[in-house]
């Protein structure tokens, strides 16, 4: 019986990669779907030659650029729950490098991504290699190290048997619910050819088990206690409760007690946006519901949330003297955040347990009816007005986005990453269905959205997926869109033009700027600077240049009119939408702490220090 099969170490990845599953409450599902790559010399005839001739059951997706392909391959991860992964390959050197801003993406909003870039030779015979970069004191660095800080696992096979401890190793961390994000192995291009007699038992069929962690018995008494004794907690439901499966026992667990919920970015569409006890979004882009309720809490139950500065308004949103927090998380570093007590566990299995424990004892919070029910539709009177507000010079971007929500079903899905636009969907977007709000705003990664809005429908191929893009991200990065066409698979992308970018514009203006460097506006030799009239962008034409359908809307009926034709079209389409710069959404009781400088020539600058310091002063 042969027990050896002779292979290239290309050739043995793939062939491992294709037999990896996962399994959780007893569902066994494909782990590893495919492989997203450009080719370069540094993989074409390692990986590519494995791809081309024996690829098992793996997909192999053209990218178009290393950072897009990577960013569709997070949100494949991400709209999947984290329980199906993309690789990603690329050649040496700046193809590599490109995938980096992705890899910290991944691993900072803890989704899996493998990442396989191609590195210099390990022979060093070549040396230097084209595109290698040359370090004089330690001659093993080459431009893949970059990965290190932002990869949760690293390593460079620099032999072909290295590459069996490696892969379970990646696979370790892949499938980890606490401690993924992006993993890196390193490929010699040399050593991507080079043959081996692996082990046949190797490319078994492996089944990794994510079993769940139950509370310990020490900490869900110590979690009971705490609940018990507070009369006003609120909830704040993150990624976690999407990624543990968790979404009916944060609804049980609310309702039971009567417990209004928080969502962060990543935690939102947990609840139905009209159920009574989701006060909407919370923290520095949050609701004026949430985070009133969230001021006065004495007890800040986190579930699976990372807490950011976002989340926790720069730690100035919970101002109760006695307030607590109790820490659901599966991650030890998340866990431990603002925690008096803090618990490792899977959301799915604590919520339940401290549901069962809880309603033995009789336990209610403190809330009455009305007094929740008159936060909730006082907001939602204001997102009303918000969403339809008129201007006499243009659309407000929160008129149009009024309009796309109303237009939307309920099954659709919408992706967005930075700019004013995050801010605006987590306040006002009303989803009525989980997993159809998908914001990466770990990172807010500007073109995110457009390869992400690619990634999702991979994912979710039988739902309409629409890209939430500003006409900053849209130029940073949409080469994804043609993938997209390439593969068949429709996206919308609402790109809402406010020339510039404008978010930041007005962060600036409000700490005494008069604005600089942040819109799109041609040079100005009369006045200096970007100071001259708007450029004038048609992006309807460059979408239809690469092969798209497009639509430009500059009422609210040519909107309608395009989201209805979009809706119709049978491949990839964009609508251009003109929005009246500043016309998003401000803080409702919040607080984003960016510092201001200490001394100006500007009296104005000099008064946003005074405004800060004092702001300080008060959430110390």
């Amino acid at each position: 019986m042969t027990t050896t099969i002779r292979l290239t170490m290309a050739q043995a990845l793939i062939r491992f990669l294709d037999q990896q599953y996962i399994e959780i409450d007893n569902r066994e599902m494909k782990f590893i779907h495919g492989v997203m790559g450009i080719f370069g010399h540094g993989n074409v005839t390692g990986i590519g030659e494995a791809l081309e001739r024996a690829p098992g059951n793996l997909k192999f997706i053209q990218g178009k650029n290393e950072q897009g392909m990577a960013h569709a391959a997070m949100a494949f991860a991400k709209q999947n729950n984290r329980l199906g992964i993309f690789a990603c390959t690329s050649s040496i050197g700046p193809g590599a490098l490109n995938m980096v801003t992705a890899a910290a993406t991944a691993t900072v909003n803890r989704i899996p991504v493998l990442f396989l870039p191609g590195d210099i030779f390990s022979t060093r015979q070549p040396d230097p290699v084209l595109q290698q970069v040359e370090n004089p004191s330690d001659y093993t660095i080459s431009a893949n190290d970059a990965f290190k800080p932002v990869s949760r696992f690293w390593d460079r096979i620099a032999r072909p048997e290295q590459l069996m401890t490696s892969l379970l190793h990646a696979m370790r961390v892949l499938t980890d619910p606490a401690d993924t994000g992006a993993v890196t192995l390193s490929l010699p291009q040399d050593v991507q050819c080079e043959a081996y007699d692996y082990p046949v038992s190797f490319f078994d069929k492996r089944v990794h088990y994510m079993d769940r962690r139950p509370m310990a018995e020490s900490s869900r008494k110590r979690s009971v206690e705490l609940i018990a004794r507070k009369k006003n907690p609120i909830i704040i439901a993150g990624g976690g409760v999407h990624y543990s499966l968790a979404i009916e026992q944060l609804r049980e667990f609310a309702e039971a007690f009567r417990i209004p919920v928080g969502e962060t970015q990543a935690g939102k569409s947990a609840l139905a946006w009209d159920h009574p006890l989701n006060m909407g979004a919370i923290g520095t882009t949050g609701t004026l519901a949430a985070n009133r309720l969230a001021k006065d809490a004495d007890l800040v139950i986190c579930v699976g949330t990372r807490m950011s500065d976002f989340t926790t308004a720069s730690k100035s949103l919970f101002q109760h003297p006695e307030v607590e927090f109790l820490q659901l998380n599966m991650n030890g570093l998340d866990a431990a955040k603002m925690s008096q007590v803090s618990v490792q566990a899977d959301a799915k299995l604590a919520l339940r347990q401290l549901t069962i424990d809880l309603q033995s004892m009789g336990y209610a919070s403190g809330y009455d009816s009305d007094q929740l029910a008159h936060a909730k539709s006082d907001w939602v009177r204001e997102a009303d007005r918000l969403y339809s507000m008129e201007r006499e010079d243009g659309l407000a971007q929160t008129r149009v986005l009024g309009e796309i929500n109303a237009f939307l079903q309920p099954e659709d899905v919408i992706i967005g990453a930075a700019g004013s636009m995050p801010g605006d969907l987590h306040r006002l977007w009303r989803t009525t269905r989980p997993n159809t709000y998908h914001m990466e705003y770990g990172f807010s990664c500007m073109g995110y959205e457009v390869a992400g809005a690619f990634g999702v429908k991979l994912a979710d191929p039988h739902r309409e997926v629409y890209a939430m893009v500003g006409d900053g991200s849209y130029l940073m990065l949409h080469s994804e869109l043609v993938t997209s066409l390439q593969e068949g698979r429709k996206i919308t992308v609402l790109l809402l033009d406010n020339h510039g970018f404008q978010c930041i514009h007005n962060l600036q203006r409000e700490n005494g700027s008069d604005g600089f460097g942040n819109e799109f506006r041609y040079f100005s030799p009369e006045q200096g600077g970007l100071s001259g009239s708007y450029m004038d962008f048609d992006f309807a034409a460059n979408a239809r240049s690469l092969g798209a359908k497009a639509y430009t809307a500059q009422t609210i009926e040519q909107l309608k009119q395009a989201l209805e034709a979009a809706r119709n079209e049978v491949t990839t389409t964009l609508i251009h939408v003109k929005v009246v710069p500043g016309t998003n959404s401000s803080g409702y009781e919040s607080w984003w702490r960016v510092d201001v400088a200490e001394v100006s020539e500007s009296a104005k600058v000099n008064e946003a220090y005074r405004n800060f310091q004092h702001k300080l002063e008060a959430v110390k």
